[in-house]
C-alpha cells in the first residue's frame, strides 16, 4: 500500500497548481505515492458536485479570482481560459497509467508536464503529439501514448469507483493509510504535518 493515494484530474487547475509539492512532501518523509487519475466531471456527478460551467455566477467569479490569486502566490504561469479546455482527459490519463505500469521515468514530472501543457502552455492534452512530448520530458518512451489503452480505460474507470467509495469529491485529493483525507493543493502543508506526526 502506498503512503499517499493521490486522486487527480489532468483537466484540474488545482491539480496543476499543486506543482511538484506533493513529490517534495513525499520525498521529505520517505513516502510513496499512488497516482490515480480520474474523470473529474463524472466524480462531481457521483458526489454532489457541479461542473464549473454549471455553477452559480458567484461561484464562477470567485473561482476565477481564487485561481489567479493562488497562481500569483505560487509564482506559476497560469491561463484562466486555456485554448483547449475542456478537452478529452482520457488520452492523457491513459498515458499516465501506462507510464505507471512501465516505471522507467518520473510519474510526478509527467503529471505536472501534462497539467502545465493545459494550464500554462495552451496545448491540447488530448492530442498524441502533446502527450508524447510530455512522456519524453519525464523520461518515458513516447510510444507509451499508444499502448495499454484497454488497461488504461479499465484503470481510469476503477480509479473513479475507488474515489467514490473512499470519500473523494474533488481534485487534487490525498488519502493516507490511516484514512486521513486532504482536499486541495492548499492542504499540502496539512498533509506534510500529518506525515511528520505519524512517522515511525
Amino acid at each position: 500500500m502506498a503512503d499517499i493515494d493521490y486522486f487527480f484530474a489532468t483537466l484540474s487547475p488545482y491539480s496543476y497548481l499543486a506543482g511538484m509539492r506533493l513529490e517534495e512532501v513525499a520525498a521529505k518523509h520517505g513516502a510513496t505515492i499512488a497516482y490515480k487519475p480520474l474523470d473529474i466531471i463524472a466524480l462531481f456527478g457521483r458526489t454532489g458536485g457541479t461542473p464549473p460551467k454549471d455553477r452559480h455566477i458567484s461561484r464562477i467569479e470567485y473561482r476565477a479570482q481564487e485561481l489567479l490569486r493562488q497562481s500569483r502566490n505560487l509564482g506559476m504561469d497560469f491561463n484562466l481560459q486555456p485554448a483547449h479546455w475542456p478537452t478529452n482527459a482520457a488520452p492523457s490519463s491513459y498515458a499516465i497509467i501506462a507510464a505507471i505500469q512501465d516505471g522507467s521515468g518520473d510519474v510526478g514530472k509527467l503529471c505536472h508536464s501534462i497539467l502545465r501543457a493545459c494550464w500554462a502552455e495552451d496545448k491540447d492534452i488530448a492530442q498524441d503529439d502533446v502527450i508524447r512530448d510530455c512522456l519524453t520530458q519525464a523520461g518515458f518512451d513516447p510510444k507509451l501514448a499508444d499502448s495499454g489503452l484497454l488497461v488504461g480505460a479499465e484503470t481510469y474507470a476503477a480509479n473513479l469507483e475507488e474515489a467514490v467509495d473512499r470519500g473523494v469529491f474533488g481534485a487534487p485529493f490525498y488519502i493516507t493509510p490511516d484514512g486521513q483525507r486532504f482536499w486541495g493543493q492548499d492542504r499540502l502543508d496539512d498533509l506534510d504535518r500529518h506525515l511528520a506526526e505519524t512517522k515511525g
